[in-house]
């Protein structure tokens, strides 16, 4: 069951990937994709140039800022910054590099706008982006070091690969300190697969949530982003209850 839902969304990809307009660097397709013949095409999340289309979540002024064309985030304090409008199915392209051994962050899919009381982490679904050595400074199985997928804040999902209730990549893709990693995120219906570095390793299903925010995550050390893009894809069917808050 499991092969054929990641056929099948693969299948979905495959042929919005090839729908994709030659204009991929165009930011006319800003709006949701909600008619039958809209052409599916990647626009820009992070322009390059500024944080527009970002909202500062909980963290400081100078927590994120924009150096030479990067992303650059801090990692102090811990918190996230999201984009300003929520995302329901969508391809996601992003690019990450630790500057520091042991980093922690992270992306955060159809995550609610803000945390819960007293936290400082969104409820969502992470797509976790740890450095190598974070394992080895905390004493832990090196699962935790390569694009584990899991619900936070109790928010609940089914993994492809479980280890307890995340789900743990079948191969170790991800580079250390100082390398660029890319993942690939494909994320429809509840459904979320994601290729590291150039191949797909990793995946969850049944997301409590199938709607809601994309969170950059700053969690206690210096880490770069770049060339974040997205594709939407046609919405499914979301009920409220899938919904992350608006917000206001």
């Amino acid at each position: 069951m499991k092969k054929l839902l990641f056929i099948s969304v693969i299948l979905i990809v495959a042929v919005a990937c090839q729908s994709v307009s030659r204009r991929a660097g165009s930011a006319e397709s800003g709006k949701e994709v909600k008619a039958a013949g809209v052409v599916p095409r990647f626009r820009e999340l992070f322009n390059g140039r500024d944080l527009s289309g970002w909202v500062n979540v909980n963290t400081a002024d100078d927590t994120w800022s924009v150096r030479d064309g990067i992303l650059v985030c801090s990692g102090h304090p811990i918190g996230v910054m999201r984009t300003d409008r929520q995302y329901e199915n969508f391809v996601l392209q992003i690019e990450w590099m630790h500057m520091e051994a042991g980093g922690n962050s992270g992306t955060f899919l159809w995550s609610e706008a803000v945390p819960p009381k007293g936290k400082r982490l969104t409820r969502g679904v992470e797509v976790q982006m740890l450095e190598l050595e974070w394992a080895v400074q905390h004493n832990q199985t090196d699962a935790y070091v390569h694009g584990e997928l899991f619900g936070t804040m109790g928010l609940k999902t089914v993994p492809d690969n479980p280890r307890g209730s995340r789900s743990k990549s079948w191969e170790k893709r991800c580079k250390g300190k100082g390398q660029w990693n890319k993942y690939t995120v494909v994320a429809v219906d509840g459904v979320i697969k994601l290729s590291v570095n150039g191949k797909f390793v990793n995946g969850i299903s049944k997301s409590q949530c199938k709607k809601g925010y994309i969170c950059l995550e700053s969690e206690g050390a210096e880490i770069h982003f770049r060339n974040i893009r997205i594709m939407e894809l046609p919405p499914g069917i979301t009920t409220p209850e899938n919904t992350a808050a608006v917000a206001r």
